[in-house]
């Protein structure tokens, strides 16, 4: 299983290729890119887990990249580390002021970095304001959000819930569920990005729920093109006699045989033109109510 996702935003071939091979032997799962704008794609597309962000770059410098990450909904959240060789206390607090999480000046030692990583990994997971696995904005963020978008108007939800997730987890087991998760992060993002604003929000609200905030011309194309790779991808998480019998088989905890359906989605709509909403609860619970009290997956 992964330890976290980490960008290395580095355009000094040898330190990226030091790092990527030193991550991966840790368990990490290492993305590597060498100019600030491949940086930013990335962050939106993929949401790793923390970004290790040169100052020094040929595009654009690490300050700037910074600055779009956190001005980004979508991106505002993920941790970011500085390295660079300035070791100025001005730059410093340059970078700590945009909102960077830490600083590490070059050179450096490998393991004091790793240590730096798994501190601001773990301070996003205990703020809650990432999902582990998914590396998505989780309950406090979430929160803040529809916070925001109670007093906003335009806003369209799209909350999406996974059916028999676990059913496919007691059939396999959570290193699949969690390759299953990060499949259906890796499309909402994608699929945000192809067709949403910079600033539309997706978030993970539980084990198998999820939300997209985005604003209403956009959110059928989304819902659309979502849900078709869904349908698309989920198979591949089968063996072939799975795929072909149409359910799966498991064993309970009381050791009996059950059978379910694959897994699937039920998806529901809320827009601004169905409130007032008098608080974030009443707003999420009728999200999820939509959802789930659907026959045809969509409400």
């Amino acid at each position: 299983m992964s330890k976290g996702r980490i960008l290395v935003v580095e355009d000094d071939p040898d330190i990226s290729q030091m790092l990527r091979i030193y991550f991966d032997s840790q368990g990490y799962e290492v993305l590597a890119v060498a100019r600030g704008n491949d940086a930013l794609d990335v962050c939106r597309k993929k949401q790793p887990n923390v970004v290790v962000l040169d100052i020094m770059l040929p595009d654009m410098d690490g300050y700037d990249v910074c600055r779009e990450l956190r001005g980004n909904l979508r991106t505002s959240h993920i941790p970011i580390i500085f390295l660079t060789q300035k070791d100025e206390r001005s730059d410093k607090i340059a970078g700590l002021e945009l909102g960077a999480d830490d600083y590490i000046t070059k050179p450096f030692d490998i393991e004091e970095l790793k240590l730096r990583i798994q501190g601001a990994i773990r301070r996003a997971e205990a703020t809650s304001l990432t999902d582990p696995t998914t590396a998505l904005p989780s309950a406090k963020l979430i929160e803040e959000q529809l916070k925001v978008l109670i007093g906003r108007d335009g806003w369209a939800m799209l909350y999406i819930v996974i059916n028999h997730i676990d059913a496919f987890t007691e059939a396999q087991d959570i290193v699949a569920q969690d390759d299953f998760l990060r499949f259906v992060a890796m499309i909402l993002n994608e699929t945000v990005e192809a067709h949403g604003t910079p600033n539309d929000f997706i978030g993970h609200t539980s084990g198998n729920d999820f939300m997209i905030i985005t604003v209403s011309p956009a959110l059928a194309a989304i819902r659309e093109e979502f849900s078709a790779r869904f349908d698309q991808g989920v198979f591949t998480f089968y063996d072939f006699v799975t795929r072909e019998r149409g359910y799966v088989i498991y064993t309970d905890r009381q050791g009996t045989q059950q059978e379910s359906p694959l897994m699937n989605l039920s998806m529901g709509v809320l827009t601004d033109a169905d409130g007032p909403f008098p608080d974030i609860r009443m707003l999420a619970a009728e999200a999820r109510r939509r959802a789930t009290h659907t026959n045809s997956g969509y409400n």
